[in-house]
């Protein structure tokens, strides 16, 4: 697989898993944030570089091929193992859970300005 075939196959997996959309994996990467754990980023943005790199006759030769397998290795095992529903699930909950914690303390706060005010 070339570097632009492993780049636009990694900026599908990051519109799939993440819903991130964008034109081409530095946009979807930008967009991503911090929805991706640093290593991640740092190994993406690295394959972004090489593919800008590989126009340039005498940039192309900075480009290592190992360390671009690792990383796209590292991206790939990361997103195919992201599951899509249990992250929605947990973005679910967490709002819930903030609700909840927000009726709680309106509630208190309205039991003790009752208590206050003689009404309790």
């Amino acid at each position: 697989m070339d570097l632009h075939e492993s780049a636009d196959h990694l900026a599908q997996l990051i519109e799939e898993k993440l819903g991130v959309r964008g034109a081409g994996l530095a946009a979807k990467l930008a967009r991503a944030g911090r929805n991706l754990p640093k290593h991640i980023r740092t190994d993406a943005t690295m394959l972004v570089d090489a593919v800008a790199f590989e126009a340039h006759p005498k940039l192309s030769r900075q480009i290592d091929p190992e360390n671009l397998e690792r990383a796209f290795a590292n991206v790939e095992r990361f997103l195919t193992n992201l599951d899509a529903g249990a992250r929605r699930r947990g973005i679910i909950l967490d709002w819930l859970a903030k609700l909840a914690f927000n009726l709680m303390m309106l509630v208190g706060l309205l039991v003790i300005i009752l208590g206050w005010r003689g009404f309790l």
